[in-house]
Formats: C-alpha cells, structure tokens, sequence
C-alpha cells in the first residue's frame, strides 16, 4: 500500500503540470518540473555527503527560492529538515544546535553555516546512491520554538502529519502568496496546499509592504493569509497603482481581528472572502471561522476542524488528531507535559457557546505570542534584571489589537535611577535578544506581584496593571 510522504506531493504534481509555475520570489520562477528536478538533484548530493536515514540537515536563512528544494530533498532520503530562525543571534542558534546536532548547516550569504544552498545545487552528484527506504511515520522536520523556561523545544512532525494536513481544495483560487518567513509551520502548510493543488507560492518578505503589493499584482495572487499588522499596513498604503482584482481570499489570524478592521479589508478588495484560522504546530489546523461567520461569531476562532477530537479540562482545550506531532525531540519530560494519553493539551483557555463555536480567553502558561512569534517571558526577565538600573523587572504579553500581545517591560527602580524604553531595548539587543524579543512597552511599578510561596511571578497581574493605565490615561466621557 502507498505510504502519505511529503516529498510525493511535488513528485506528483510535476507529472500532472510539468510547466506550470511553482514558486516565485523576487521575480524569480520555478516551475513544477524545474522544482522536481532540482529536489532530485539536491537529494543526489546530499546522499553523496553522506546524508542518509533520520540524518539532520539544519536551514539558516531568509526567504530563498530553494528553502523548499532542500526540504523535499531531505524528505525523499528519509532525513530530517532543521530550520532556524532567520533573526536568531549566534547563540540563540547555537542553543538550537546543540539540541538538534545536525550533520551540517545550510545557509545564505547572510548567515554562518556550512555550505549555501547555491554551492549545493552547483555540486555535481555521485552516479548512483543508496538511499534507505522512507515510511510515513519518519520524522521529517522539526520546528523549534521557545520553551516556558526559554529552552528550545523541538516539535517534531512525520511525513504522515505533514500530508494530514495539506488538503486539496476544488475551485481554488489561484497563486498563494505568504509572507512568513519559512522557519514556521504555518509557512510550510501554505506551501504544501499550494503545491499539493497545483498552485504557485508567490514567496515575499513580510515586512517589504511595497513587495506585497507588487508580488500580489505580478502574480496574480489569489489567496494571501496576512497578520493584522500587515493588513493594516496594506490598507495604509497607496494602493491605487496596483492591480490587485485578482484577490479573492484575504484570510487572518494569530491575533484577534476588530470588525472595524475585517470591514476594511471588504471594501479594500471587494470580491474577496475573509476566514480566520487557529491551529497549533503540534496539532496543525484547529478551528476555522468561515467568511459567513465573521461578523456573526466576531471573536470566536471558530467550529472545530472535521475530524479533530476535542474535551476540556478546567476550560484548557485538549485535542486529539492523526496530524498530531510525534513529540519535541529529544526531550521526553516536555512530551509527557504537553501530551496525555494521546491528548495534546493546547495551553490555550477556551470558551464554547450552543453552537459549538470557541473563543481562546487566555493561556494556561504565560508564553507570549507577538505577530507570530513566540516570546518565553522568563527568558527577558533574565536579561532585564541584570540591567543596572533594575531592582526587579519581569515581562507580560499585554493584548494589542495588531500583534495579538505586545512584549511589555514591568520594572522596578535602584534608589532614584530612571530608564527609558530606548535603554531597555538597548540592554537586550547587547545581550543578543532577537528583535522580536525585545520589549515594546515600559511600565515602571513599585513592586512585581509574585506568589507566596515559590515567588513566580503572576503575570496575569501585570496586564492588568497595564490595562488600568490605560483606562487612566483615557479621556473621560464628556
């Protein structure tokens, strides 16, 4: 019987669409073919390098035309793809490494590594390899994300949960253009729809709005997922050069969307439909709000996905799915937390109404979630506090309508020292915090709220701290 591998799913659409545009970037294009024969080719040299079964590879670098050349190569050998964080600092990286001990890295210009992922393709490969047979229960890539005590964990998912996951979709729309940089999950997902279906991924830097606008009329974009935070950085711009009538699906999520702005998005590009998605990298799809709900169900994240089993302990949703993650990777107590007889415990606190559609009010931990990175607080209260001017300090994810939560500074002074944001943002840029890491709001208190007897700090407390500063520094009714 056939087996679900990832690497199938260009295999298969390059025979069906050989010439077809596969991905795109910086107006660069592969086409189906192009992409299959350069993902055979780059098997061939890793397999000469002497990459074999449950070997891994690690991905240090931006956005790049061949991310997924080296992805669907390793998968073809039964090797395992490592990507890291673009803007991690060296030690940042080196704390995922030393977890992951990859054979080698893969890299850009713009970052240390091993060999560029043009030299590899440059490599003439060996006549003939052996290459071990590929089962759908094979990892086949981990992501790292921040532990709750800032430790990497790595969520390691199979062949079998990567093609669960990727659905084929009649009627689609078009060429699909993401803008996550492609050492997330969610980054990844679009990519195997898209090719599953046989659609172009239009590859952007998130960032480079100008670059959105222009990739989405190049290429006819159909389809664009964007953050808040983008979309409001899209509605913002003079769009009136652009031809961008052929969006018909401009979809959200990560962090609560006002109505005020899915409105706007309406009347931006008329003819389009807007969904919300949550899901989890351990768990994939979660829940969906289709474009009739939107208005109807504001807030809610939707009806569980079909197949997903679902219960709640203490309002903490629990799931359970066969595209479920096989554990984080060598690290079995982090399993045994986050997965109980085969149910994954989301973390995420949840509301339910008659209808069955749920609202996320809250996280059982206190990881921060900021315009689609996660942030482990107690890995920023180290940094802080080793400020001079600090007596205590700790971080909270406080609500914001664009990045979902916001890094916010709590700090409490020496004798009569001051600080400013600028400093705090200073301090931890030389302490090597990436960028998103970096607190965006300051507030200085006279105590952190910490438990009796372990002396956790009680972050829920610092939001509301914050929450009541700004209900007091709002105007009053007239």
């Amino acid at each position: 019987m056939n087996e679900l591998l990832l690497h199938d799913i260009v295999a298969t659409t390059a025979g069906r669409v050989p010439r077809r545009p596969a991905v795109s970037y910086r107006g660069q294009v592969l086409t189906f073919g192009e992409l299959d024969e350069h993902i055979r080719h780059l098997a061939m040299v890793l397999a000469g390098r002497g990459v074999t079964h449950g070997d891994r590879v690690a991905w240090w670098a931006d956005v790049h035309l061949h991310a997924g050349t080296l992805y669907y190569a390793l998968a073809s050998l039964g090797a395992v793809f490592v990507p890291l964080n673009p803007r991690f600092s060296a030690a940042e990286a080196t704390a995922v490494l030393d977890i992951a001990t990859p054979n080698f890295i893969v890299t850009d210009q713009a970052h240390s590594g091993d060999v560029t992922i043009e030299a590899l393709l440059g490599e003439t490969p060996p006549s003939v390899v052996d290459v071990a047979p590929v089962h759908e229960t094979d990892p086949e890539v981990i992501f790292f994300t921040s532990g709750t005590t800032g430790v990497p964990k790595g969520c390691v998912l199979s062949h079998r949960s990567n093609r669960m996951r990727t659905h084929g979709h009649l009627g689609t729309v078009g060429p699909i253009m993401t803008m996550f940089p492609q050492f997330h999950w969610g980054g990844w997902s679009f990519a195997h729809n898209a090719w599953f279906n046989g659609h172009e991924l239009a590859l952007v830097d998130g960032g480079d709005t100008g670059a959105l606008l222009e990739t989405m009329e190049r290429r006819r974009v159909g389809s664009f997922y964007g953050i808040p935070a983008v979309w409001r950085r899209l509605l913002d711009a003079d769009r009136s050069a652009y031809d961008l009538s052929s969006l018909k699906e401009a979809d959200t999520g990560t962090s609560s969307t006002p109505p005020e702005l899915l409105r706007a998005i309406a009347e931006a590009f008329p003819g389009t439909t807007t969904k919300i998605g949550y899901g989890a990298t351990e768990a994939g799809g979660l829940c969906q709000l289709a474009p009739k709900d939107i208005f109807r169900k504001h807030g809610s994240v939707g009806l569980p996905a079909p197949g997903l089993h679902v219960r709640f302990e203490d309002d903490e949703l629990w799931v359970k799915s066969p595209q479920a993650f096989l554990g984080y990777y060598d690290n079995e107590e982090a399993t045994a937390q986050a997965v109980v007889d085969g149910w994954y415990r989301t973390g995420d606190l949840v509301e339910r109404d008659d209808e069955g559609y749920m609202w996320v009010v809250g996280r059982v931990k206190d990881m921060i979630r900021t315009g689609g990175e996660t942030v482990a607080p107690a890995e920023v209260d180290v940094v802080l506090n080793r400020h001079p001017a600090v007596a205590d300090a700790a971080v909270a994810g406080v609500p914001h309508v664009d990045w979902g939560e916001v890094v916010t500074a709590f700090v409490v002074l020496r004798g009569d020292q001051t600080i400013e944001l600028d400093d705090v943002r200073a301090h931890c840029a030389a302490a090597s915090l990436s960028a998103y890491k970096h607190p965006r709001q300051l507030i200085v208190v006279d105590a952190i709220p910490r438990t009796g007897p372990t002396g956790q700090v009680q972050r829920r407390r610092l939001v509301e701290i914050a929450q009541r500063q700004v209900d007091a520094d709002s105007p009053s009714p007239a």
